[in-house]
C-alpha cells in the first residue's frame, strides 16, 4: 500500500478498542500493521456485535462487524 508511511511495519499487540483503531489508522496510512492476537479466542473484540457481518447467503456469522472494521488493512497472527 502506498502512503506516508508505506515504509513502516508495525507490530500491533493491542486488543478490544483504542489500540486497535490507531493501528487501522496507521494501515489507513501506508503502515504494514501485524495484528498479533492470542491463541484460541483472539481478540475479545472477534465477539462484539450485533451486527454480524452476513455471508453470502444473508445469514449472520460469528464476524463482528466492530472488529473487521477495527483491524482493516491488517495482516494478523496468533502467538
Amino acid at each position: 500500500m502506498s502512503g506516508p508511511l508505506s515504509h513502516i511495519r508495525v507490530l500491533d499487540l493491542t486488543r478490544v478498542l483504542a489500540g486497535p483503531w490507531c493501528g487501522q489508522n496507521l494501515a489507513d496510512l501506508g503502515a504494514a500493521v501485524i495484528k498479533v492476537e492470542r491463541p484460541g479466542k483472539g481478540d475479545d473484540s472477534r465477539a462484539f456485535g450485533p451486527p454480524w457481518i452476513k455471508d453470502a447467503e444473508g445469514n449472520a456469522t460469528a464476524e463482528s462487524a466492530y472488529f473487521i472494521s477495527a483491524n482493516r488493512g491488517k495482516q494478523s497472527l496468533t502467538l
